[in-house]
């Protein structure tokens, strides 16, 4: 069976990560609410379809005031949905609220997402683990609507069973995984350097092969030239020899006995006198 091809539009999903923040009216919100208030707005956010980062709303003062105190599961929850996978509120449910089946699947999105970042080939096996679904027909509707809601792009192998991920939405990173972070683009840097610097040896042999085949080119010329001007001054020689050789064997001889006695005749004539 072929793969389950569900590519979206690129450009146009990839503008709505950078374009579209419906994250912004929740911190809009978040700037005049406290206690209860902010707690209520953390359930909204983590209801709110669409919204899938929540950095900016955990960096604000009155936000970060329910760390502490009785709302700190809210926040703990806000942490998990920034940052963590479902498999982790399974393992420690008592830490966190009390999820509705919408704000599930938000996080069993964002969970496909993370393991998207570890391998672009995920098997369903994986998933299965991960997710905590119990059959393939299930975990192949969530993901498709994953896909849709540009989470990730992608395509289904069933044959194979696994999804192959082409883009993934990038998720809130933690400032102790900025050193990560860096070592991740060190090395992708090096890589680019390593491949211009294959690049550049590959130019620098395709030229030196093409100015070797150039003179090649130049010295098959000069090699034709010259035996066609040698086969022409050839040809001429020949021609030349040809037309002095008839002009030889045209010219008359002259009778070299016109105009002479006869020796005879004179003896016979000296016997009559």
């Amino acid at each position: 069976m072929n793969p389950m091809s569900m590519d979206r539009d690129e450009p146009s999903s990839l503008s709505s990560f950078s374009t579209n923040h419906p994250l912004e009216q929740f911190v809009l919100l978040a700037k005049g609410a406290k206690g209860q208030a902010c707690a209520e707005l953390i359930k909204q956010v983590l209801e709110a379809p669409g919204v899938h980062v929540f950095g900016e709303l955990l960096e604000m003062p009155n936000i970060k005031e329910l760390e502490i105190g009785p709302y700190a599961t809210h926040f703990k929850t806000l942490n998990l949905f920034a940052y963590g996978t479902y498999k982790e509120y399974l393992e420690n449910k008592s830490d966190y609220l009390d999820l509705t089946p919408a704000q599930c699947k938000k996080l069993q999105h964002l969970t496909i997402a993370t393991l998207a970042t570890q391998e672009k080939c995920i098997p369903y096996s994986v998933l299965l683990k991960e997710l905590d679904i119990k059959n393939v027909r299930d975990l192949e509707d969530l993901i498709i609507e994953a896909i849709y809601a540009d989470i990730i792009h992608g395509k289904l192998d069933q044959e194979c069973k696994r999804v192959e991920v082409d883009v993934a939405l990038g998720r809130d990173a933690r400032l102790e995984d900025a050193a990560a972070i860096a070592d991740v683009l060190a090395d992708w840097c090096n890589a680019c350097e390593t491949v211009l610097n294959s690049v550049d040896r590959h130019i620098q042999r395709a030229n030196h092969h093409k100015q070797r085949a150039i003179r090649h080119q130049q010295g098959i010329e000069q090699e034709i030239m010259y035996i066609k001007k040698t086969l022409k001054t050839q040809a001429e020689n020949e021609e030349s020899a040809s037309a002095g050789g008839s002009e030889t064997h045209s010219v008359p001889k002259k009778n070299s006995t016109k105009g002479k006695i006869p020796r005879n005749a004179a003896k016979f004539w000296q016997k009559n006198t």
